[in-house]
């Protein structure tokens, strides 16, 4: 059984960076593919960046240019550098990792953009 554990997160002020990691426990193989959502309050749930083992990589339109997302294929462990941050950026991030038709969540880590 895959866990991701997250860390990262908290507030910031428009403008300024956060960076999120999850790390995958359970697994003795290289996770095909990880990634970041986040729902804000009543919204859906919605890609934001995801990258897969071989390193291709894919990002909502709303964060291109300005979130970089990497991982470290080895440990497992993904992460997210979120630069410009905006209010709309404001939402519970999860990180997801899917293999071999099994699809994992994290807890999610909260995210605050304001002033």
């Amino acid at each position: 059984q895959v866990q991701l554990v997250e860390s990262g997160g908290g507030w910031v002020q428009p403008g300024g960076s956060l960076r999120l990691s999850c790390a995958a426990s359970g697994s003795d193989f290289s996770i095909n593919v990880m990634g970041w959502y986040r729902q804000a309050p009543g919204q859906q749930r919605e890609l934001v960046a995801a990258i897969t083992s071989g390193g291709w990589k894919n990002y909502a339109d709303s964060v291109k240019g300005r979130f970089t997302i990497s991982r470290d294929g080895s440990k497992n462990t993904v992460y997210l550098e979120m630069n410009s941050l905006k209010p709309e950026d404001t939402a519970v991030y999860y990180c997801n990792a899917a293999h071999s038709g099994w699809v994992y969540w994290g807890q999610g880590a909260q995210v605050t953009v304001s002033s």
